[in-house]
């Protein structure tokens, strides 16, 4: 007999993590790009803060297209380990350079002070918001990786 539309049996689910994942890569391109743009371009010194986030930034610009061709399974882990450790600092950084908490932990020695306002848009998009907001962007998709991983 012919399939009904509704006969879902032997069909399979539709793969919705393919494209999200290029999105994984395209922010933490987007974001690296930017960063180097601020730094190298405009010349905007980098606070320790922006360091050790960029650290945690940086390496998934290389390591999400060699999972995605190497149809790593584990991409979803690198991606949750790197986003949420890059998470904790860019949200460490985005409240005490909004003065929502003083600097409990004097991580920044360098020549500039984290709270250093080199640019803002619409007095609240800093340099530290838009990593926070990178970050969670990909940490949320790397929730969604783990729970489709799960589902296969």
């Amino acid at each position: 007999m012919g399939e009904s539309c509704c006969d879902n049996e032997n069909q399979e689910m539709p793969k919705l993590g393919g494209l999200t994942i290029y999105l994984a890569w395209g922010v933490a391109l987007l974001a690296t790009v930017t960063s180097l743009f601020f730094s190298e371009v405009l010349k905007y010194p980098p606070c320790s803060l922006c360091w050790y986030q960029r650290v945690f930034m940086y390496p998934l610009v290389l390591i999400l297209p060699i999972a995605i061709v190497g149809k790593d399974k584990n991409l979803s882990t690198y991606l949750l380990v790197f986003s949420f450790l890059g998470l904790i600092v860019a949200g460490y950084h985005s409240l005490i350079y909004h003065n929502i908490i003083s600097e409990t932990f004097k991580v920044c020695t360098a020549d500039l002070s984290c709270k250093t306002k080199q640019f803002e848009l619409f007095n609240f998009l800093s340099i530290p918001v838009m990593s926070f907001v990178s970050f969670t962007v990909l940490f949320l998709i790397g929730i969604k990786e783990r729970v489709y991983e799960k589902r296969d």
